[in-house]
C-alpha cells in the first residue's frame, strides 16, 4: 500500500479503481504569415465558436450544479471578451506577421504569468482559467474543438490539474472522487468538487507515468490522504466511514421542521447564505430560518453590462416571494478584490484586497448604487426583505449611505411606486469596525460579522496565502475578542448580532458563539442541519 497526501477540497470518502485523465498535447508551431488580416479573422471565428462552446457548458453545469458552480462559465466568457486579451492577440499576428495559433498561445501565457505572480492565492488560479480559454481558442482553430472523455463505470479521476470545463464535461454518474497532482483548494474544479458533493484532494504531487489505471484506491477527503492499493483493513475501515457519513445526512434530514434551540432554550436564527436566485432550492431543502447572505454581486458578474433596474428588481422580488416571508437579508454590491468586472473599468490596484471594493465603489459611483437600492426598495414590496452594506469603517460611510436610502425613498414615493419596510444593517469585516461598533450600532438595525476579511485584517495575514498557513489562526483570541466585543456593542443598543462568515459553520467555536450571545448564524446551505443537531444538544448555562 502506498500512501500519498494531498489538500482536501471536498470532505468525503470514495473507494474504487482509478482511471487516469491526460489531456492532448497541442503542440503550437510558429509559423510567419504573409496574410496577417486573415489570421485575425480565423482567430476571431475560433473565439465566437469558444464563446458558443462556453455557453452550452454554462447551460450544463447550470442543470447540474447550479448557478454558483456555472458562473465559472460565464467568468470565462468575460475573459474571453476582455479587450486587452483579444488586442493582445491581433497586435501579435499584425506586427510578427505570426499564424494566430501561436498568437494565441502566447498571449495566453503571458496573462497566465501575470496572474501566476500575483501574491493572492485565489488570483494565482486565475492563471488556469486563463489558459483554458486559450487552450479552448486553439483546439478551435486546429480543428479539435470538442474535448469529450468517457468512462466505462465509475471510477476514481487521477490527472494533473483539471480545468473547469474538463471537470464539468465528465460524467457526473461515473466519478466517485477527484484526484489532483497540482491545483489548490481554491481552485475552480475544486469549488466545482464541492458544489458536486464529489470527494477531492488537490496538490498530492502523485506521479502519473507509472502504471495507475486500474488499481484499486481509496479516497480520504476528509484528511486529505489517497490510498493507492490499500489494505483490507484501509478498504474497510473507509467503507465504514462511508457509510457512517449517509447515515448521519439521513438523520439529519429528520430535523428539518424543528426548532434550533439550545437544551436551556436559546433561540437561534439560522440563516443560509447564497450567491443566486437558482440556490433557493438548497434553502428550502435544508429548512434555513432565512437567507443571512444573499451575494449580489452575481447578478452584475454574469452581466456583460450593468443590470437594469427591472433586471435586478426581477431577481430580488423572485427570492423575495420564494421565501414566504422568512427573513432575506441582501448585501449590496461587493466587487473589488478577488471579484473584478470589466465592463466597471476599474484602475488596476497593487493591493486591490484593500483598495477601492465593495461601498467604496458604491459611494464612488452613486449611479450604479442608487440603482440597486431602487431595485431592492421595490422588491421590499414582495417579502420581508433587509439590506446591508459590506467594507465599513466608519460612522461618517454609514450616514452617507442613510442619505442616499432616503434619497431613493423619496424618489420613489414621488413616482407613486410602491414600498415595503427594510430594515437596515452592515458587515463587520474590518478592526475599524470593530472598534467603532458601539457608534455605528446607533445607526443601523443589525450586524451581519464577516468572519473571513475580519480574520485576515486582524491577523495581517492573506488567507489565502499557502505559505502563511501555519501563521493563519481562524480562532486566534484577538479575533474572538473582537467578535465579543461587536455582539456586546450591539446588544447595548438593542440591536442583533450574527456571523456570517466561515467561521459560522465552525462547529468547535458554536458553543463559544451562543455563549457569547450572537443571535444569528449564516452559512452555506448543506451546513444547516448540521448545526441545527449541534445547538440542539449545547446547554449555555452552566
Amino acid at each position: 500500500m502506498e500512501i500519498i497526501k494531498g489538500k482536501s477540497a471536498f470532505a468525503a470518502i470514495a473507494v474504487g479503481k482509478i482511471a487516469v485523465y491526460k489531456k492532448e498535447d497541442q503542440p503550437i508551431k510558429r509559423r510567419r504569415t504573409e496574410d496577417p488580416e486573415g489570421e485575425i479573422a480565423r482567430f476571431r471565428k475560433a473565439k465566437e465558436e469558444a464563446a458558443d462552446q462556453l455557453q452550452k457548458l454554462y447551460e450544463k453545469a447550470l442543470r447540474e450544479v447550479g448557478e454558483a458552480g456555472a458562473m465559472i462559465f460565464k467568468a470565462h466568457q468575460m475573459m474571453l471578451d476582455d479587450g486587452e486579451y483579444q488586442d493582445c492577440v491581433q497586435h501579435m499576428i499584425q506586427t510578427r506577421k505570426v499564424n494566430a495559433e501561436y498568437a494565441v498561445g502566447t498571449a495566453g501565457e503571458h496573462f497566465a504569468n501575470i496572474f501566476a505572480a500575483m501574491d493572492d492565492a485565489y488570483m494565482k488560479e486565475r492563471a488556469a482559467d486563463i489558459k483554458d480559454i486559450s487552450e479552448r481558442v486553439i483546439r478551435n482553430l486546429i480543428g479539435k474543438g470538442r474535448q469529450d472523455r468517457d468512462f466505462t463505470g465509475p471510477v476514481i479521476v487521477v490527472a494533473d490539474d483539471l480545468a473547469p470545463s474538463e471537470t464539468v464535461q465528465l460524467d457526473k454518474d461515473k466519478v466517485l472522487a477527484f484526484v489532483t497532482s497540482r491545483g489548490s483548494v481554491y481552485s475552480h474544479t475544486a469549488i466545482l468538487a464541492r458544489t458536486m458533493n464529489i470527494p477531492a484532494i488537490v496538490n498530492t504531487g502523485i506521479d502519473l507515468e507509472q502504471d495507475l489505471d486500474g488499481k484499486e484506491a481509496a479516497v480520504d477527503g476528509v484528511r486529505g490522504i489517497l490510498y493507492l492499493d490499500p489494505t483490507l483493513e484501509v478498504l474497510e475501515e473507509m467503507k465504514k466511514r462511508r457509510e457512517e457519513e449517509q447515515q448521519k445526512k439521513e438523520l439529519l434530514l429528520e430535523l428539518r421542521g424543528k426548532e434550533t434551540v439550545t437544551l436551556d432554550g436559546k433561540r437561534i436564527k439560522l440563516y443560509a447564505n447564497i450567491g443566486s436566485v437558482s440556490d433557493i432550492a438548497g434553502v428550502l431543502k435544508n429548512d434555513a430560518s432565512g437567507i443571512g447572505l444573499f451575494r449580489s454581486e452575481f447578478l452584475y458578474l454574469e452581466k456583460k453590462d450593468y443590470p437594469t433596474e427591472d433586471e435586478q428588481l426581477a431577481a430580488y422580488k423572485t427570492v423575495l416571494e420564494n421565501m414566504g416571508g422568512k427573513k432575506v437579508i441582501i448585501r449590496t454590491l461587493d466587487i473589488g478584490a478577488d471579484k473584478q468586472i470589466d465592463y466597471f473599468h476599474m484602475e488596476k490596484e497593487e493591493n486591490p484586497a484593500m483598495g477601492c471594493r465593495a461601498i467604496r465603489i458604491c459611494l464612488e459611483r452613486k449611479d450604479i448604487f442608487k440603482t440597486q437600492l431602487r431595485a431592492l426598495y421595490r422588491a421590499s414590496a414582495f417579502g420581508n426583505l433587509s439590506i446591508m452594506f459590506p467594507m465599513i469603517i466608519s460612522a461618517k460611510e454609514v450616514d452617507e449611505i442613510l442619505e442616499i436610502v432616503e434619497e431613493v425613498k423619496n424618489e420613489l414615493r414621488e413616482e407613486g411606486i410602491a414600498m415595503g419596510e427594510a430594515e437596515l444593517g452592515i458587515m463587520i469585516e474590518t478592526p475599524a469596525a470593530v472598534m467603532v461598533s458601539d457608534e455605528l450600532a446607533k445607526k443601523v438595525d443589525f450586524f451581519s460579522i464577516g468572519t473571513n476579511d475580519l480574520t485576515q485584517y486582524t491577523l495581517a495575514i492573506d488567507r489565502g496565502n499557502a505559505k502563511l498557513d501555519r501563521y493563519y489562526d481562524a480562532h486566534h483570541p484577538a479575533v474572538l475578542r473582537m467578535i465579543q466585543m461587536t455582539v456586546e456593542n450591539a446588544h447595548k443598543h438593542g440591536i442583533r448580532a450574527g456571523i456570517c462568515g466561515e467561521l459560522a459553520s465552525d462547529m468547535e467555536l458554536t458553543e463559544t458563539f451562543l455563549a457569547m450571545g450572537v443571535d444569528e448564524l449564516s452559512v452555506a446551505p448543506s451546513y444547516i442541519l448540521g448545526l441545527r443537531k449541534k445547538i440542539r444538544e449545547i446547554k449555555i448555562k452552566a
